[in-house]
């Protein structure tokens, strides 16, 4: 019987046979399609993927679907009675101008401009926002040592530091219209909008509040 349906299946025409397949390359669209939807009208985004030209899946007369999966991992899928799904790995290089060092920094070193050049590169694999204009960087401070060359993503920079550990400090208490002052000593470090623990002077006890502009911490209520 199986050679009978060999020689069957090799006496038909070869239009039929190919159509009894869905074509590779269009399987290999649906998944870039999915991952890098701007890659056809952006020249600065390039997408491929790869599969074996010999894969064989049912033919998908209801049309194809897809959607990202894992990072640069399309599910390209096919529903009805030959429903079938795969996985395609999508790379992706994607060219965008942002904020490169030009010099080693080191941890806690301010952000000057003479650092920094802006320069077009692959952000496709980095882990976090990458920084685009000096604005974003200038007078943060390096979180931790930074390497020349290296792209600035948003991770890498903090705030300068405008209460340090041991300040004596003002909290700032407020509900509705009423306002709280009294003095406190700062247990960390802290930049503007960043939480610390200060311990009230007063009543001893502790407390965590938000660093304003003025260097105050406003107690979280």
């Amino acid at each position: 019987m199986r050679a009978l349906f060999t020689t069957l299946f090799l006496l038909l025409p070869v239009h039929a046979v190919a159509s009894a397949f869905e074509p590779v390359d269009r399987i290999i669209a649906a998944a870039v399609a999915a991952v890098a939807p701007d890659a056809a009208r952006n020249p600065d985004v390039r997408a491929e993927a790869s599969l074996d030209p010999g894969l064989r899946m049912p033919a998908c007369p209801e049309g194809l679907s897809a959607h990202v999966g894992s990072r640069g991992v399309a599910e390209v899928a096919c529903s009805g009675a030959s429903g079938w799904r795969l996985f395609v790995p999508v790379r992706v290089t994607r060219l965008e101008p942002v904020l490169v060092l030009m010099r080693p920094v080191a941890a806690g070193q301010t952000i000057t401009p003479d650092l920094l050049e802006v320069d077009k590169r692959n952000t496709s694999t980095l882990s976090g926002q990458a920084l685009a204009v000096p604005e974003q960087a200038v007078g943060q401070m390096a979180a931790r040592g930074l390497m020349a060359g290296s792209i600035l993503v948003s991770g890498d920079l903090r705030s300068p530091r405008l209460v340090r550990r041991g300040d004596r400090v003002t909290l700032v208490a407020r509900s509705g219209g009423l306002e709280v002052r009294s003095q406190g000593r700062a247990l960390g470090d802290a930049g503007l909008a960043e939480q610390v623990s200060v311990e009230n002077l007063g009543t001893r006890r502790q407390v965590r509040g938000r660093v304003n502009a003025r260097g105050e911490v406003e107690v979280l209520l």
